[in-house]
């Protein structure tokens, strides 16, 4: 584990071993596709509320996607929504945080290590949703953000519970396949809800994971995410237009729907629809468009199953047009109570 996530959490949290309880989850994972791609992983998290009420979050993944012989590492982005698959375990988040009431107001503090607060950015609103692919606006090397990008710094939130402005500072660290080069980070968002509906507003300044060579500047996005849920159904969407480096243009969005309503049981059905345009010179223009639709279905005995199918339009970001996703998790959690002898 990162030397700097441990301290930052042990300075919010200085005594994890007096929390009065500890939850505990663990997540294994298998995965096939039509893409002639196989994936296994791990995921264990750690989470409770020690002295002072200051919460703390810790989480380490495992995954690898396996390719037959034949076609080695093909180009694809399924079985990676939410975390990285190259083959080792590596700490994802580690950070402790407070939260203030003053006046009836709201103050938040996070330090550590946090995924990049860009949007709709939480690990449970990719991971096992129902999509076994990210976003093309949040996936490794497609000119956009990264689901896999991290920060090592702090976060600040002040407001109301009804409405928040958002402020993070941190240094790059990152667990995909793309890596951005070192500098500080910036990630400014208001968020606020009325009723049945959230409303954020993002932006974001970065150095660029390309090669300094030929990528300057700095990567600068704005983004607009909205939720909406009623009565077992939810909508929600991101768009962002920026620079992934001076001289280009990435913009592009996608809109989620998620269905599960009393009549469906144990199935939630999902679909989405999504864009990307990467606007450079003429040989690297990249103009894509795809539709996913599938269903997460919860099974007796801690296991969920996912099944998708995907098709994509205009020019190709993977290797085949159309495919068919299947995973299914095996879910484990418990409750450790540090006050028993």
């Amino acid at each position: 584990m990162n030397r700097l996530a441990i301290g930052a959490v042990l300075v919010l949290c200085p005594s994890l071993a007096a929390a009065q309880a500890i939850t505990t989850e663990v997540d294994v994972t298998a995965g096939v596709s039509t893409e002639n791609v196989s994936a296994g992983a791990t995921q264990i998290r750690a989470m409770g509320e020690g002295p002072g009420a200051v919460r703390f979050f810790a989480e380490a993944a495992w995954g690898a996607r396996y390719f037959p012989a034949s076609r080695p590492q093909s180009p694809t982005d399924v079985f990676g929504a939410a975390y990285p698959y190259q083959n080792r375990a590596q700490v994802i988040e580690a950070y402790g945080e407070r939260t203030f009431r003053p006046g009836g107001g709201l103050v938040g503090v996070r330090a550590g290590r946090f995924r990049t607060p860009f949007g709709i950015s939480a690990r449970s609103d990719h991971a096992y949703a129902g999509f076994m692919r990210a976003p093309m606006i949040r996936y490794d090397d497609y000119f956009a953000l990264s689901n896999n990008f991290l920060e090592h710094g702090a976060d600040v939130i002040v407001g109301a519970p009804q409405a928040y402005f958002e402020a993070s500072v941190g240094r790059p660290s990152d667990v995909g396949t793309v890596q951005r080069r070192p500098g500080f980070d910036t990630v400014l968002r208001g968020q606020a809800y009325y009723r049945s509906a959230i409303v954020g507003v993002s932006h974001y300044r970065a150095m660029p994971y390309q090669p300094e060579y030929f990528a300057k500047g700095r990567a600068v996005f704005t983004g607009v995410d909205v939720r909406w849920m009623y009565d077992g159904i939810q909508l929600r969407g991101e768009f962002l237009s920026g620079r992934p480096f001076d001289g280009t243009t990435t913009t592009g969005g996608y809109i989620d729907l998620m269905v599960h309503r009393v009549g469906m049981g144990p199935v939630t059905a999902v679909a989405r629809l999504e864009r990307l345009d990467y606007d450079t010179i003429p040989e690297f223009v990249l103009f894509a468009r795809r539709a996913l639709a599938g269903a997460r279905i919860r099974i007796p005995g801690g296991l969920t199953a996912q099944i998708a199918a995907g098709h994509q339009w205009r020019q190709q970001i993977q290797r085949d047009r159309t495919a068919f996703d299947l995973a299914i998790t095996y879910s484990l959690r418990r409750d450790i109570d540090t006050r028993r002898p």
